[in-house]
């Protein structure tokens, strides 16, 4: 049976107000990448600029039966090359957001985040999934699950700080950030929940702003107001969080993909932190969710031009 996810409905059309972004897309050169920037730019949320080998593009378009003739196209020589030159047309000005096609996730990245000729603030990068869950009231932001694998303290703050920004765009109000563990006490022999612990303080003293933050906090106690009563949870947060902060990606990717496929949840992708943000989409995403990932993207891009928050409440 098809899951509802009537978030995601929101989003789309939030950003279908708001007009298209243009998106370079980076070596989109299989059906799954074409399909994904033809629905967004077909439902009016992105004007795409395809950048890749022109022959492998074509082709694959022709295998597939997608007429990409009103799309311009960029010829580049191998997948490294989509990627600068993807990189590049934002940095000219051409585009306000990036959007991954076929190459490897390390591969746009490394172009993103290189020194001279990257997309770099002095904000670290960091990915936010935007899930859409049956039966909540909002959606829920996990991070971060594809692009940092083991943070440090400081990597921390930045990761809470694109996520909390991220949840303005979307008008989260208030942004309740839960710093997750395995427990909801500090226990120095764990130090997901020192790094809990020491976050919380710094959000007191104005290191992180925008958000009420809580933690350590367990899962259970972090979303369900009565796992967090059992446990005599005083807080804004406890049972109510709408954005979850794992201890490092393995935690966070497994806590999304749980949710999409064990509880019917839908999950749209987007990494935070460069100056403009950047669209990763995966095999397994329904249409509904690479249309959810390209609108986040849309809404976030035109936040940055002229510094509002789009999305209604």
């Amino acid at each position: 049976m098809e899951v509802s996810h009537p978030h995601y409905d929101k989003l789309i059309a939030a950003a279908r107000q708001a007009g298209p972004a243009t998106v370079a897309v980076a070596h989109p050169c299989d059906r799954n990448a074409l399909e994904s920037a033809l629905d967004a730019a077909n439902m009016g949320i992105i004007n795409p600029i395809l950048v890749g080998p022109q022959a492998r593009i074509r082709q694959a378009a022709d295998a597939a039966h997608l007429d990409i003739s009103a799309l311009p196209l960029i010829d580049t020589e191998h997948s490294h090359a989509s990627a600068a030159r993807a990189v590049e047309l934002v940095r000219e000005g051409h585009a306000t957001a990036l959007m991954k096609g076929s190459l490897h996730t390390d591969e746009l990245m490394g172009a993103v985040v290189a020194t001279a000729t990257g997309l770099r603030t002095a904000r670290r990068l960091s990915h936010c999934f935007v899930m859409d869950v049956p039966g909540r009231a909002e959606p829920l932001i996990i991070t971060d699950a594809a692009v940092n694998i083991t943070p440090t303290l400081t990597d921390k703050v930045d990761i809470i700080q694109n996520a909390i920004d991220l949840a303005q765009v979307l008008r989260f109000d208030p942004v309740k950030v839960a710093i997750l563990a395995a427990v909801e006490t500090v226990n120095p022999k764990m130090p997901s929940t020192i790094d809990a612990a020491a976050l919380c303080k710094m959000a007191d003293r104005g290191q992180i702003t925008g958000a009420l933050l809580d933690g350590p906090l367990a899962m259970d106690n972090a979303i369900d107001p009565e796992a967090a009563a059992i446990k005599h949870l005083v807080s804004p947060v406890a049972g109510q969080a709408n954005v979850l902060v794992a201890p490092d990606l393995e935690a966070g990717n497994m806590l999304a993909k749980s949710l999409t496929f064990m509880a019917g949840a839908s999950a749209a992708g987007i990494v935070l932190g460069a100056r403009v943000p950047v669209i990763l989409t995966s095999r397994a995403d329904t249409v509904q969710a690479r249309l959810a990932s390209c609108a986040v993207a849309v809404l976030v891009a035109h936040s940055k031009l002229s510094g509002t928050r789009i999305l209604g409440g």
